[in-house]
């Protein structure tokens, strides 16, 4: 049987999409794209933004014309069960909750789910789901409901089996990463789960994906020091005004997230610091934009994820007064673009010289490879028969556009 699996949105989307799709291949399945007439099309959706909602109902519809049936999950899904049954076509909707419940649909008597597989390089182990807070412009939190953790065992064994695949990196993720453990009988926390990691696994590298600056702690700054946590950390600023933030209600004041990125910059050298922004909030005048500008300005960050304010239906940011029209979006976008290219340019420019340890990711037609080092620059080496996955050991000596490029070497 042939079945195709399209997946927008974030990490935790993609590891979900894996657990199937790995399941399903290890069950004698062919994965398929669209245009080899599938027999069953799952389309993992988001809805994070008005353009998530958009490109969720354009793949239902291409599913639709396939020919195949229809299977629809996650975020869109969940809000908006009444969008996708007005679509014509053979269509069925799985609860975000029970994701994995598709597997049964198509698998007669399952007899275990598949954890170790991935398509990438560096695959994503969701260890928490859902979100206690209610950031004014998220609708996030109504589609996966509240925090979840996985038990420390469970992660344990999935990351043991990953290392088992050959995988030298895994992503851990989650809807709310820092609130990991808290919901557990005993509570744990998420560097509690970075220590068993480290003793009960060997595999190379271990990256955490996003984390609220409240729930960088002293301990899992500590814990960013040891050789195999990726020396990367990405921290959601959203804006550098305290009057956006409380609108938006974060739960910190600027001087708070610059004094604990301060301190992450202090203790550990050298590390990537990423940081999301939203530019256009409602209430966001030209002021509330400097103070923002002003202040990623101000700290040595590696990168900006920024995004245009979109307003989701029934949040209370959607109900503000004084929202931006989409021309202020995009001067503000791309007003803060430049700076993200200046800070990306400037982070590359600290590696001249010095040897990074990269993974494998990618194979171009110009017998090169391109991968993602330890601190999360991509990085482009020749070929020398590297298999994709592979961790090796790169020279940097130039900047190639927006990656670094050199050659492997030993390790000293």
């Amino acid at each position: 049987m042939k079945v195709s699996i399209l997946t927008l949105g974030c990490k935790v989307n993609q590891s979900e999409s894996a657990i199937i799709e790995g399941t399903l291949i290890n069950n004698g399945f062919s994965i398929v794209g669209l245009s080899e007439q599938p027999d069953y099309s799952i389309i993992n959706t988001c809805t994070v933004t008005a353009k998530s909602d958009y490109q969720s109902r354009q793949l239902i519809r291409r599913a639709v014309k396939s020919g195949s049936k229809v299977i629809v999950t996650g975020c869109y899904s969940q809000l908006k069960p009444n969008d996708i049954n007005n679509i014509e076509g053979d269509i069925s909707i799985v609860d975000n909750m029970n994701k994995l419940h598709i597997i049964n649909m198509l698998i007669n008597n399952i007899k275990s789910i598949t954890f170790n597989y991935s398509n990438r390089s560096r695959p994503y182990l969701k260890v928490q789901d859902g979100c206690n807070f209610r950031c004014t412009y998220c609708i996030v939190p109504k589609a996966r409901g509240r925090s979840k953790s996985v038990d420390i065992k469970d992660v344990v064994m999935q990351a043991i089996q990953l290392e088992q695949a050959g995988f030298q990196e895994i992503v851990l993720t989650g809807i709310h990463l820092g609130l990991y453990g808290h919901d557990l009988r005993p509570k744990a926390k998420l560097s509690d789960l970075l220590k068993t990691l480290l003793k009960n696994t060997t595999i190379r590298r271990i990256r955490l994906s996003s984390i609220e600056v409240k729930e960088v702690d002293n301990e899992l700054i500590d814990l960013l020091k040891e050789q195999r946590i990726c020396k990367h950390i990405h921290i959601p600023l959203q804006s550098g005004d305290d009057t956006i933030l409380k609108l938006m209600n974060r739960r910190y004041t600027c001087k708070d997230y610059v004094s604990i990125v301060e301190k992450i910059l202090n203790k550990v050298p050298g590390i990537a610091v990423g940081i999301d922004v939203i530019v256009g909030f409602p209430g966001e005048g030209y002021t509330e934009f400097l103070n923002t500008k002003r202040l990623l300005d101000s700290i040595p960050i590696a990168y900006l994820h920024i995004f245009p304010f979109s307003s989701r239906p029934d949040t209370l940011a959607s109900k503000m007064s004084n929202q931006n029209n989409f021309h202020i979006k995009k001067e503000r976008f791309n007003d803060l673009n430049a700076l993200n290219i200046k800070k990306k340019r400037a982070y590359m420019l600290s590696h001249m010289n010095k040897t990074l340890d990269v993974i494998i990711e990618e194979q171009r037609t110009d017998h090169t490879l391109i991968g993602t080092s330890s601190n999360y620059l991509k990085v482009r080496v020749p070929a020398n028969g590297y298999p994709r996955g592979s961790l090796v050991y790169v020279g940097v000596s130039k900047i190639e556009g927006d990656m670094l490029g050199g050659d492997s070497i030993e390790k000293l």
